[in-house]
């Protein structure tokens, strides 16, 4: 893949977790959890990035550093003259699409951060809250401009490359969000009734115990750590060879897992120690709160920090989503990555403005029964992404040669003996438990 690479471990794990703990951990997991039973949600929500998004992790890294190329060109190189090359495909139409409503929301986020700097969120009522973020979303030239921001401090990383660009933003980005995160959660434990969040997120109440609880668990381990997409087919491309992928793999799941119960520990406690309701929805970051943080001492310098820390994790996510399309269409030619930057990026955000509108001039186009927005949210996370998925550990069981697939794992690896449980997992709990996933959405089950 040319000169790019990686310029040492950790600034792969940290990209590679950058990537995974987007909003996915922090503006997902909560509100997730949250209309879910909380702690039941959780207990699934690991259990399956343990059993099923983890081994998937690790077959995109085996196929990435393989293949060292982009998501398409890995899969001509593996299978030549196959159809496989479809999965790199599918993968890169998903990037756009996600990342076409994703800057939409990193816009809100960029909205907020200039509010919070300006004191406008403080001292607001609950219900002047939500009135703030219906008037905000539905504002098009507001959306609009901030969705451009947003797209354009995305290119500007991506287009400087691996090491100059993502590896060098997310190296500072995701200490300092873990370290904050640590702030904001001892901050909100330490209010009176904060122990009743705690319980919430950590005592399992069975009677939310239900098929559809462990399918939205399912779901959202596959969104938080970003498999099926090729993102990190992609990433992987850029290794070096004595890496320990199953290690990596571990780190990036582990930190994943990490930042979603900091995320819970933020949240929960405030809510409940203030007498919010966990189940606002996808209200809760926006909503919620600037709400809690009003009733802190020094809530707005708090406020100020969690959103500059949710733009990290929406930005890190960003770069990954824009790199793989990048990556596909630069095959290796690094004096081509600036310019095709620009132009991908410019693409994109055209893509967007429909989603960027759908909450206000658009709100009448409904399409299956949502808004614009959220069918494209649909189409990519229950549709795209799992297809994705199934298809990576369908080529990795049936297609590879699983000697070729070990002897990928073996480089760099202090130990091979979780190899034959990975693969069964791979080759036969994946595949299954994806496919119950598509039955159940489209009401099949």
């Amino acid at each position: 893949m040319g000169s790019q690479q990686w310029s040492s471990k950790l600034g792969f794990i940290l990209a590679a977790a950058g990537s995974a703990i987007g909003l996915g951990a922090i503006w997902k997991f909560p509100y997730m959890a949250g209309t879910n039973g909380g702690s039941i949600f959780l207990l699934f929500f690991i259990l399956f990035t343990v059993l099923i998004a983890g081994p998937i992790l690790i077959a995109e890294f085996t196929i990435g550093r393989k293949g060292k190329g982009d998501a398409v060109s890995t899969f001509k190189k593996i299978a030549p003259s196959t159809a496989w090359p479809v999965i790199g495909i599918i993968g890169t139409l998903v990037a756009v699409i996600i990342l076409s409503f994703y800057s939409v929301v990193g816009g809100w986020i960029l909205s907020y951060l200039v509010r919070s700097m300006t004191g406008e969120l403080s001292g607001l009522s609950q219900a002047e809250y939500g009135a703030l973020f219906e008037s905000i979303i539905a504002n098009p030239a507001e959306v609009l401009i901030a969705q451009l921001i947003f797209m354009v401090m995305t290119i500007a990383v991506v287009q400087g490359g691996i090491q100059n660009g993502i590896e060098r933003a997310s190296k500072y980005m995701m200490p300092a969000l873990l370290i904050l995160f640590i702030i904001l959660a001892v901050r909100s434990l330490s209010l009176e009734g904060a122990m009743e969040g705690v319980r919430y997120l950590f005592i399992p109440d069975w009677s939310y115990f239900s098929g559809e609880t462990m399918l939205l668990a399912l779901g959202q381990a596959f969104f938080a750590l970003s498999v099926g997409v090729s993102v990190m087919i992609t990433y992987a491309s850029y290794l070096n060879e004595n890496e320990n992928l199953g290690q990596s793999a571990l780190s990036v799941a582990a930190l994943n897992i990490l930042i979603s119960i900091l995320a819970g520990l933020v949240i929960f406690p405030a809510v409940f120690a203030l007498g919010f309701e966990p189940n606002e929805g996808a209200g809760l970051v926006f909503v919620v709160l600037p709400a809690v943080f009003n009733e802190l001492a020094f809530g707005g310098i708090f406020l100020f920090v969690f959103l500059v820390l949710l733009l990290f994790a929406t930005l890190t996510s960003a770069f990954s989503l824009l790199e793989i399309v990048v990556a596909t269409l630069t095959k290796g030619r690094e004096e081509k990555r600036k310019p095709y930057s620009w132009m991908i990026g410019a693409v994109i955000f055209l893509i967007g403005i429909p989603s960027a509108l759908s909450f206000g001039v658009l709100n009448d186009v409904i399409i299956g029964g949502r808004s614009i927005f959220d069918f494209a949210d649909y189409l990519t996370s229950n549709i795209g992404l799992p297809l994705g998925a199934l298809l990576i550990s369908l080529f990795i069981g049936f297609k590879m040669k699983k000697e070729d697939v070990f002897q990928e794992l073996e480089k760099g690896a202090s130990s091979t003996g979780w190899m034959n449980v990975w693969y069964f997992a791979i080759k036969f709990l994946a595949p299954f438990a994806i496919l119950i996933i598509f039955l159940e959405s489209f009401n099949l089950l």
